[in-house]
């Protein structure tokens, strides 16, 4: 028995839940058959637009249609049909909403599920609004006459609103992305322009920028977004510079006819119209080249380096945007030293090398002149060869007994 009664007990709290409480699901507004913000309220659900009953219906809960479509605040909440009779489904009877409501859905109501329920509310009760139209959208000017911006600087913008009726109390201005405005101007009525300023910028603050402006009735309303102003933010690091030589110099040193690089580097943005700037500073004068800065980095190559490569080279990131022309602090400086090309041997290696060739050749002619003058001894001359051949053929003459 306890049982039964029990589930009798959530089945009637399942309906009740049901059948009262807030609309968990999105109820789309429309209104019809008026005009400038107003009409017969109709609202969306199982695939067909229906009506919402009059009954009890008043200024609050038109406020809260007004404002969900975006039409400011209600002037008149009719009942009994003045916009004429809709036809359909009535999909919505006994709303309360508090006025504070951002959408219809949210106040608290009754459906009406089938025309059985239907008898005590007809399309002769069907619910209206009159609203008082939608605000203008301002219009967000720059007072200055570029959109580029170094770190430091002050912006000043305009944000000017429509001639109306409405008492606006306040200005804003707001960056794409961000909820909270960057600036805030307090309007005195009847003020419809307001200068917002953003001191001190700086790089995250780049971006689109507009403003809103806020009127008060019974309630606040704020005006849509202004035209949109892209904002540039030029930030510009120091570069760093470094050179890459041949094997043979020594640190910052070239070699006469030798080739050399000299790159430079920075962790800046990439913006349209970057260029990197070598500076070669001499006691003559200064010598400038420019690269555009497709990378990060960038290296300048000299082939053949010469006497009028000698100096201190300095990088800088340049760039010209919006008008501007944006140059960062120069980097370290690189000393370049030009030196001869170093000889094969040195003087005394020279010297050494040329004593042991005299000696080797002094050694060659004594060599010489000794074997010739052995060979002499060894070899007769003529007159010797003749004396012998006359002795070999002497012949003694002896006595005949």
């Amino acid at each position: 028995m306890m049982r039964t009664i029990v589930l009798a007990l959530m089945l009637v709290l399942l309906g009740i839940t049901l059948a009262l409480g807030n609309v968990a699901e999105a109820l789309p507004v429309r209104l019809v058959d008026g005009r400038n913000c107003s009409g017969r309220v109709e609202v969306y659900r199982s695939h067909q637009w229906g009506t919402v009953c009059g009954r009890g219906w008043d200024l609050r809960d038109a406020d809260v249609v007004c404002r969900e479509l975006g039409c400011g605040w209600a002037t008149g909440a009719p009942r009994n049909a003045l916009f004429g009779k809709g036809s359909g489904v009535i999909w919505l009877t006994g709303v309360q909403c508090s006025g504070d409501e951002d959408e219809l859905a949210q106040c608290h109501t009754r459906r009406i599920w089938s025309a059985a329920e239907e008898s005590h509310c007809s399309h002769r009760d069907d619910a209206a609004a009159e609203c008082s139209g939608p605000l203008e959208r301002p219009v967000l000017s720059l007072l200055s006459d570029q959109s580029v911006f170094s770190p430091g600087e002050a912006m000043h913008l305009s944000c000017s609103a429509p001639p109306s009726s409405y008492y606006i109390t306040n200005f804003y201005l707001y960056k794409k992305g961000k909820a909270s405005p960057l600036a805030s101007l307090r309007a005195t009525p009847p003020q419809a322009r307001a200068e917002l300023t953003v001191t001190d910028m700086e790089a995250p603050q780049e971006g689109s920028y507009s403003c809103v402006y806020r009127v008060q009735g019974r309630h606040a309303l704020h005006s849509p977004p202004s035209n949109p102003i892209n904002i540039t933010v030029v930030e510009l690091h120091t570069p760093e510079i470094w050179h890459n030589v041949s094997l043979a110099a020594p640190p910052a040193r070239v070699v006469r006819g030798h080739s050399f690089s000299v790159t430079c580097s920075t962790l800046s943005h990439q913006y349209p119209g970057s260029s990197i700037q070598l500076r070669l500073v001499r006691t003559n004068g200064m010598v400038r080249q420019s690269m555009p800065a497709f990378t990060p980095s960038v290296t300048f190559t000299f082939p053949n380096a010469q006497t009028s490569h000698e100096g201190y080279y300095y990088c800088l990131h340049r760039v010209q945007l919006g008008g501007r022309v944006f140059t960062s602090r120069e980097s370290q400086p690189l000393p370049i030293i030009l030196t001869e090309p170093t000889p094969l041997l040195s003087a005394m290696e020279v010297s050494w090398l040329v004593s042991a060739v005299v000696f080797v050749v002094v050694v060659l002619v004594i060599m010489v002149v000794v074997h010739r003058l052995r060979k002499r001894k060894e070899t007769p001359t003529e007159l010797e060869r003749d004396h012998r051949t006359c002795v070999e053929n002497t012949y003694i003459a002896l006595p005949i007994k």
